[in-house]
């Protein structure tokens, strides 16, 4: 399987520590092996401590760690990458920043040439979203799976949808040429965290 490829998890906001790790270790231990850690408080020293931790559990489990919108932070963890959206610096900016060996993604929200652009100047995968109604962003814009198509004949790089993404719906979703499918809610909020994303990581073998 592409590296790029496959159930792409984002932590939950207010989750933090220990159940942080155990959430994220489930996710991992069902298949998933791209993580992004997502937490947007002011807290720099838990938030280095809970990179560190969630990227040793990446290796264990040979997985990609990517940090949201935190370039230094990547950096001081060593992370495989960076999640970048509409308000944070260009692509090039963060490649000078972070070399060539870093991921580099970008939102793209329902702007196709938004992606054109972020794939021109060199970002690894392009997201967009919301595909469905989202409990943790209600007011997103959507973006439909004829976008999701588009995207997918139109752009090189690997295609990521989320919003509103369950392990019931995602066939779907990848069926429209998704490569990766993002999930907060849907899979964090489900009681069963591991046999979720075991579910999911199936749809795409």
């Amino acid at each position: 399987m592409n590296r790029l490829a496959g159930l792409y998890a984002i932590t939950m906001d207010g989750i933090q520590g220990g159940a942080l790790l155990a959430q994220a270790g489930a996710a991992l231990e069902g298949g998933c092996r791209i993580l992004q850690y997502r937490d947007k408080s002011g807290d720099a020293q838990r938030r280095r401590e809970e990179a560190q931790a969630l990227l040793a559990l990446c290796h264990e489990y040979r997985a990609i760690l990517i940090i949201n919108d935190d370039l230094e932070l990547c950096r001081r963890c060593d992370a495989h990458g960076v999640h970048l959206g509409h308000d944070d610096m260009p692509v090039e900016a963060a490649r000078n920043a972070l070399g060539r060996d870093k991921i580099i993604g970008i939102s793209c929200y329902n702007d196709l040439q938004r992606g054109h652009r972020a794939a021109s100047q060199g970002a690894d995968y392009l997201a967009f979203g919301a595909i469905y109604p989202s409990v943790t962003k209600p007011a997103a814009a959507n973006a439909s799976l004829a976008l999701l198509q588009r995207a997918k004949s139109e752009l090189d790089p690997p295609i990521v949808a989320i919003g509103g993404i369950t392990p019931e719906n995602a066939d779907q979703v990848i069926q429209a040429g998704a490569d990766m499918v993002a999930m907060i809610q849907g899979l964090f909020g489900q009681e069963d965290i591991r046999h979720a994303a075991q579910k999911t990581t199936r749809l795409f073998k």
